[in-house]
């Protein structure tokens, strides 16, 4: 399993996120085998991290039988600015009155472009 599921989730992370799947809920919700969301997870498209021992996606990522768009890319830019994943969930989840909301729903709603330039300036 990818390193991605190796960090353990903190209370304060934990519930900024809200709904959480296991990998077989969410592997249902994009229609798709266990290895491709095993797949996503190693490529990056798509995150998971331990919660209460076993790997947990954030409900959020998944809409419409698909992993939101705009989210593999801003998951690298948070990975290349030395972002974890643990850190890279709280950034999606928590709210920033300028967006409005969270990052992680203005990529769902389609307003990536702006979350991706936050989370490219993180890196400078």
């Amino acid at each position: 399993m990818h390193a991605t599921v190796d960090n353990d989730l903190d209370p304060r992370t934990d519930g900024l996120v809200g709904e959480w799947l296991s990998l077989n809920e969410a592997t249902e919700r994009l229609g798709i085998r266990l290895n491709r969301t095993k797949q996503l997870l190693s490529e990056r498209k798509l995150l998971a991290v331990r919660r209460e021992g076993r790997p947990a996606v954030p409900a959020a990522f998944i809409k419409d039988g698909q992993v939101i768009k705009g989210l593999p890319g801003t998951l690298t830019l948070l990975s290349d600015a030395g972002f974890g994943d643990v850190e890279t969930l709280r950034w999606l989840f928590t709210p920033d009155d300028t967006l409005p909301g969270t990052p992680a729903e203005a990529l769902a709603e389609n307003r990536g472009t702006e979350v991706r330039r936050r989370a490219q300036a993180l890196a400078f």
